[in-house]
């Protein structure tokens, strides 16, 4: 195999898609025999919702939400204004909280141009883990890529040209080897990679439970000297929080009655827990950060990278970006386009912001501690977040909707995700790429920009709109703006197409799931999501 993933959790399964869609032949090895069932992540935010949306996943992550919120009791209305025309249904603003201090949706500007760029993707923000893992499955499955439960890693050596893997179901060699197998990587380990970061000082657990007396229990979050919980919103779904140094055996499996103490003593109640219903999950603030996330031709995405509490859920969808970040890159290289230096980035660009959530986490940790100073801390941010502007910045930081690549260009949208780009039938610029690789936008007269792009055949799909602004936008496949102008000056755009696909298609060997094709705002060819057939080009 080209590559092999280690991990089959949601960021594991994300890369073998993008890797399998970029031409690459991959495996994923997953050490556990069936998927994990405890509970974990509630939501994802908009950068991962985005991202099933250009994999065209959104419908069946619509779907998810729409039962969710049923048994939850949401009601739903249908929004006539929906952008693009036609109906579409409205869902209850999400927001999110910070330190257990959920944000007021009314409070929020919703009209902010970062909030109401990416709105196409609102019913799909309530998907949780085990959903999630399973829609993946399901996309990876439709791939044809192998998953062996089963089969853990148990050694490694990069030889420069590849690298033997040993396993539990005996030796392997691979071309590249992507640890995605957790806080404790295996991979991460025996390829040597320092994991500097700061102790844990909690234990968390989470968990569905039946509760025989649940009006003991205060409805949202509550503090206390002794701890922090949660009830809600699904029900049954329990959360406690106690500063007890991360003390006890975290390997254990949650039981009932560990999970009842905790709550008993973090509420102050003598609450009757009856049933768990799944496995229950234990967590820490323990927060660290691989050094490097590659060390020649293995490397690290997701938890494997980067561990932290999961106050704000940042820790599934900064895997979910890794993924997506990696995948098109290494499928680059794979394939034999990928222009110098292009793997590094994956690196410059995932590193940095893997740190800012690791410090947003802790900040949360400093306002959680049930001490007087740590209460006081407490209540100054709460009235911080109970103003508009305190509200609207921390649901856009919570979102995802700010993350930017440092990327060369002066455009606005450069290094940003792509926003929701409406063309004139009514259909989205994601509509036209679900098979993954590069999407360009064309809004000149003439259509200069597709023309240019032609010579990028394989890699670059294309599609012309009415001239409007922006007049040309470069979508690279992980959704970040690699180009955009208001003009119809095609020396930037060529520069660009340089840096991040390489050389044109004629004087490479381009390995592609999508064939080049200059779209005049039709119906999307592969709207349904299901990914077209494989072409090679020479």
């Amino acid at each position: 195999m080209d590559v092999t993933v280690v991990g089959a959790g949601p960021v594991g399964l994300v890369l073998a898609a993008e890797l399998a869609l970029a031409g690459a032949t991959v495996q994923v090895f997953e050490r556990r025999t069936a998927p994990d069932e405890s509970a974990k992540a509630g939501g994802i935010n908009v950068p991962t919702a985005e991202a099933l949306d250009r994999r065209g996943l959104l419908p069946a992550a619509e779907q998810v939400q729409r039962e969710l919120f049923e048994r939850m009791g949401f009601a739903r209305a249908v929004d006539d204004q929906a952008p693009g025309g036609g109906e579409r249904a409205r869902q209850p603003r999400l927001t999110g909280h910070f330190a257990g201090m959920v944000l007021d949706a009314d409070l929020v500007d919703w009209s902010d141009p970062d909030l109401a760029a990416h709105a196409s993707v609102g019913g799909a923000r309530m998907v949780p883990q085990r959903e999630l893992e399973a829609l993946l499955a399901e996309h990876v499955a439709r791939l044809g890529v192998p998953v062996r439960r089963g089969v853990a890693v148990t050694a490694l050596d990069d030889t420069g040209d590849g690298v033997l893997v040993g396993t539990t179901a005996g030796p392997v060699r691979t071309g590249w080897l992507v640890g995605c197998d957790g806080g404790r990587s295996t991979v991460r380990r025996l390829a040597g990679v320092d994991f500097p970061g700061t102790d844990p000082e909690l234990t968390g657990r989470v968990a569905t439970v039946d509760i025989a007396d649940p009006e003991k229990l205060a409805n949202g979050w509550t503090w206390s000297t002794r701890g922090v919980y949660r009830c809600g919103p699904e029900r049954g779904r329990v959360i406690t929080v106690e500063f007890d140094g991360a003390s006890g055996d975290r390997s254990a499996p949650v039981t009932l009655a560990e999970l009842q103490a905790s709550l008993r003593r973090v509420s102050g109640t003598d609450v009757t827990l009856t049933a768990l219903r799944g496995a229950a999950t234990r967590w820490t603030d323990n927060a660290r950060q691989a050094a490097t996330y590659r060390s020649g031709r293995v490397l690290l995405a997701g938890d494997a990278a980067h561990v932290h509490s999961p106050f704000g859920g940042q820790g599934l969808n900064l895997g979910v970006g890794d993924a997506m970040n990696l995948g098109w890159k290494l499928g680059a290289v794979v394939a034999g386009w990928a222009p110098e230096g292009l793997l590094d980035t994956y690196d410059a660009e995932r590193h940095p912001l893997g740190a800012w959530v690791l410090d947003w986490t802790r900040a949360q940790i400093g306002v959680l501690r049930g001490d007087a100073k740590s209460a006081a801390l407490r209540a100054v941010v709460a009235d911080l977040l109970s103003t508009g502007a305190g509200a609207t910045h921390t649901v856009k930081q919570l979102s995802g909707v700010t993350q930017r690549v440092d990327l060369p260009g002066d455009h606005p949208l450069v290094g940003r995700f792509a926003p929701d780009l409406w063309l004139g039938n009514g259909s989205r610029l994601v509509d036209h790429g679900h098979g993954g690789g590069f999407l360009l936008l064309d809004r000149t007269p003439d259509g200069a920009f597709a023309r240019l792009a032609s010579a990028w055949a394989g890699r670059v799909s294309s599609v012309t709109d009415d001239h409007t602004t922006p007049t040309g936008v470069l979508v690279r496949p992980d959704g970040v703006v690699a180009w955009a102008s208001d003009t119809t000056d095609v020396t930037d755009l060529e520069a660009a197409l340089h840096r991040w696909a390489g050389a044109p298609s004629s004087a490479a060997r381009v390995c592609s799931p999508t064939a080049a094709r200059s779209t005049r705002t039709g119906t999307p060819s592969d709207a349904d999501g299901r990914p077209p057939a494989r072409t090679f080009e020479s």
